[in-house]
């Protein structure tokens, strides 16, 4: 059963005078508290109680526990009437293990420690204390350093023993490390370091405006609450790597360093004694303490470079020079019934079965893969092809009835090694982007126009994208194309077709962009009288 914190609080700010009276209990008082006859040694003031005989006192939960015998969940619900939940995942709160250890009515235990033993700013300390994240455990009078989640819900713990003899610390059972023991303050600077003591240290030595800064303890050198802390503080811009000055202090530092996002600027801040704490507590005139440490701007990850000279000289492959390169992209675009597919249809027939297209050299027959979602295949694409000559035993189509396939889809670049496909159409562009994607929004086309012209370099394959106009008029046509003008950007050759204004059934295919070759001369075929597609 768990109980979340407001609740916990609640319950403990029940009037224990009153709870005692309400159970027929007899309280007698002496002066400002009340004394129960049961224990005489008990003195009860509100909602706090105090043993004598043992020096150990606490709030309503705990009194009920050590005096009724209640466990913590039956405490709560009989202070609050509430019961309490079962799952608490779901909710984002704390492990169904976690519980702060009970506090003890004073804190002067850890104050003296933190003050005396340790050299710490008592007005720190207190500012800490009133932010919730810092008390004395009942029992033990360990201080008890609070991280909370980002709703405010403490959800880890560390205790450290307020006996200078003996070095108890200790993280809370449960304890969630991605919620660390931190300050979050104005600005835009974090401050990283081991421990919460490190962290109280480092403030006691920067008194000055130090609300102004983020603060977090690791709870050790793992990042993990590093991470989970600039997820909830987007403003972060400059982190500070106050880890201890050790070897696993100054490699944690690098991999934490190494791990981080080129966005920030990464600041190794290395203590000139092994940690904060030392450098607080040292015999150095207190104007140099808050000078003991070395700054330097982190690395960032190592940019991978190629030197031009390393690179070797290739040679472009051509299908059809200088109109379509092999490993390359090329878009065929032109307005809709003016001839893309069937001019598609004429270079599957060129490479499957030599038939003749003005200007290629005609390869070796080889595998071609036809990919449409707009042709019916039986209907439109198989008569098509026979008609230009195909050999239709070498075209062939990926299935994606019940998978629909779209550009970046790794089932491409495995169909073009399985099939040794040495061309790919597409037809049409759009409908092969993805229902998510925009194609008017460059930042969405770029990155999947850019891993298909991989797929075409690792291949060597030539891929042809067939793309729609638009209806703007009076534009040139390497801006018609429907959708981002990065269609035309990322694609090394861009034909298009027309039809002429004297003679529709003359269609004119031009090179209207060519980054590998001077653009080729224009061309005409005929197309949609009787005698079919032929070249002019």
């Amino acid at each position: 059963m768990y109980y979340s914190q407001e609740q916990i609080e609640r319950a403990n700010a029940v009037d224990l005078t009153d709870y005692l009276l309400g159970c027929g209990e007899q309280l007698m008082r002496s002066g400002n508290e009340y004394r129960w006859k049961k224990h005489d040694s008990l003195t009860i003031r509100k909602n706090k109680w105090f043993r004598h005989s043992e020096e150990k006192g606490g709030y309503l939960i705990d009194f009920l526990m050590e005096f009724f015998g209640m466990t913590f969940p039956e405490a709560v619900k009989e202070l609050i009437g509430e019961d309490g939940t079962e799952e608490t995942e779901k909710k984002g709160v704390p492990s169904q293990d976690f519980r702060l250890p009970p506090r003890n009515i004073t804190n002067a235990n850890v104050i003296r420690y933190l003050t005396q033993c340790r050299g710490l700013s008592e007005e720190v300390i207190t500012a800490f204390i009133e932010e919730g994240t810092l008390y004395e455990e009942a029992r033990h009078h360990n201080a008890v350093f609070v991280g909370k989640g980002k709703n405010g819900i403490p959800a880890y713990a560390h205790c450290r023993g307020t006996d200078p003899e003996e070095k108890f610390r200790i993280d809370v059972k449960g304890s969630d490390k991605a919620c660390g023991f931190h300050y979050s303050g104005t600005g835009r600077d974090l401050y990283v370091f081991e421990a919460p003591i490190d962290l109280l240290s480092f403030i006691t030595l920067n008194t000055v405006s130090w609300q102004e800064g983020h603060y977090l303890s690791l709870g050790g050198i793992g990042r993990k609450a590093l991470d989970a802390y600039l997820k909830e503080h987007s403003e972060i811009r400059r982190i500070f790597l106050c880890l201890d000055s050790d070897t696993a202090g100054n490699e944690a530092s690098l991999a934490i360093s190494a791990a981080l996002p080129e966005t920030y600027e990464v600041y190794r801040m290395r203590p000139e004694q092994k940690d904060w704490n030392e450098i607080l507590t040292s015999n150095l005139p207190a104007e140099e303490k808050s000078k003991a440490y070395q700054i330097f701007q982190m690395e960032g990850k190592k940019v991978d470079m190629l030197r031009l000279s390393d690179v070797e000289l290739t040679e472009v492959k051509w299908l059809w020079k200088p109109y379509i390169p092999f490993g390359k992209l090329t878009i065929l675009q032109g307005n809709p019934g003016e001839g893309k597919t069937w001019l598609a249809m004429q270079l599957a027939a060129a490479c499957t079965n030599k038939v003749p297209i003005p200007g290629m050299e005609l390869p070796e027959p080889f595998n071609v893969i036809y990919q449409t979602a707009e042709d019916g295949l039986g209907d439109t694409v198989k008569p098509r092809l026979l008609a230009a000559g195909a050999d239709l035993t070498k075209v062939l189509t990926i299935d994606d009835m019940t998978d629909p396939l779209t550009l970046s889809d790794d089932r491409i670049e495995r169909a073009i090694r399985q099939n040794k496909a040495g061309l790919l159409i597409i037809d049409p562009i759009q409908a092969f982007l993805g229902a998510n994607v925009d194609m008017n929004r460059a930042n969405e086309v770029r990155p999947i126009f850019r891993g298909l012209g991989d797929v075409a370099q690792r291949t060597g394959c030539a891929i042809i994208l067939i793309g729609h106009l638009n209806k703007a008029a009076g534009m040139q046509s390497i801006y018609r194309g429907l959708g981002s003008i990065d269609f035309t950007a990322c694609v090394r050759s861009l034909l298009f077709i027309g039809k002429k204004k004297d003679d529709p059934n003359v269609r004119v295919l031009t090179h209207e962009k060519s980054s590998l070759a001077p653009p080729g001369s224009s061309l005409a075929f005929m197309l949609g009288d009787e005698e079919g597609f032929r070249w002019i």
